[in-house]
């Protein structure tokens, strides 16, 4: 089949080389503008569109799908399919109904739960033991399409948004290139998604990543992971913003919420239940340390605490 595949980040990467590497011909990708980036807020190129810059396939960076232009261009290069990896713009129905199969994406959840922008992060955020990727039909609703293929990953009690948003990525790959592969053949047929067990998963903001000591060590957990590395869990110091790697349980005894201990663990902060070990921590303008280096140049005072 003739393919257009519609990607940005670099967990797209995965798909875009799968699908470069199967029988599929893949005539063009579709990414976002080049955006400004960097101390100089230079225009840098989506990792999609630099790795199709590599590969010599042509990069179409419409402002919006529904520009006339983009869309008069994907009509003359007449795909089968469009296959959809995070491409971060919604798209419209003109645009949908342009290839033959539509716009297939994968979606890192098990559809119908976690439609949205951070499936990953809202899975770990929420305990999930049981996560995967979805391959569906895109039609005007949030992630609502039917389902054409799925895969199962498990959670680990350690994985962080990061960790496991890389093995579905490429895992996911496999699945997409297989979704198209029946497509083509025939053999496959969308299913709508059930009813029950919808779930949403909005985008995770700077504010939502804060930390509460307040809460119970496992919501802290896991919160600090469902933000690693995006956007970042923090927490302020002194007054100044302090950035959190993975914290660890720890079976110590109980401190006040938001209270530090130095420890041979390097340091410790009180939550709601049990106190939690710091991992790695980044004060403001500083290149991310150990706790235990953080807490011996911080000099550790009693009263000091997290906020």
């Amino acid at each position: 089949m003739r393919i257009v595949f519609a990607g940005t980040p670099a967990v797209a990467l995965p798909s875009f080389d799968a699908l470069l590497a199967s029988p599929h011909e893949l005539v063009a990708a579709i990414t976002r503008p080049d955006a400004a980036a960097g101390r100089g807020r230079h225009e840098v190129a989506s990792p999609i569109a630099r790795r199709a810059a590599e590969v010599g396939v042509e990069a179409l960076k419409p402002r919006r799908p529904g520009d006339a232009d983009f869309q008069r261009r994907l009509c003359e290069l007449a795909p089968d399919v469009v296959a959809v990896v995070a491409y971060g713009a919604l798209v419209p129905a003109s645009a949908l109904e342009i290839p033959k199969h539509g716009w297939v994406n994968l979606h890192f959840s098990l559809l119908p739960a976690w439609r949205g922008a951070a499936p990953v992060q809202h899975a770990i955020l929420h305990g999930d033991e049981i996560t995967g990727a979805t391959t569906f039909v895109l039609e005007a609703g949030l992630d609502t399409g039917p389902v054409l293929g799925l895969l199962t990953e498990e959670i680990g009690p350690r994985d962080t948004a990061g960790d496991l948003l890389g093995r579905l990525a490429s895992a996911g790959a496999g699945l997409l290139v297989a979704t198209l592969d029946g497509l083509a053949s025939g053999d496959l047929r969308a299913v709508p998604q059930p009813a029950d067990g919808v779930s949403l998963a909005p985008k995770l903001a700077p504010a939502d990543a804060r930390v509460d000591w307040a809460a119970p060590a496992m919501r802290v957990d896991r919160l600090i992971r469902a933000c690693t590395p995006a956007p970042g869990a923090w927490t302020t110091f002194r007054g100044r913003r302090l950035k959190l790697g993975p914290v660890v349980p720890s079976h110590a005894d109980p401190i006040a919420a938001g209270a530090l201990v130095a420890s041979r663990e390097g340091a410790l902060v009180g939550t709601g239940t049990g106190p939690v070990a710091l991992g790695s921590v980044q004060p403001e303008g500083k290149a991310a340390m150990a706790a235990a280096d953080w807490a011996r140049g911080a000099r550790l005072a009693a009263g000091d605490r997290l906020e």
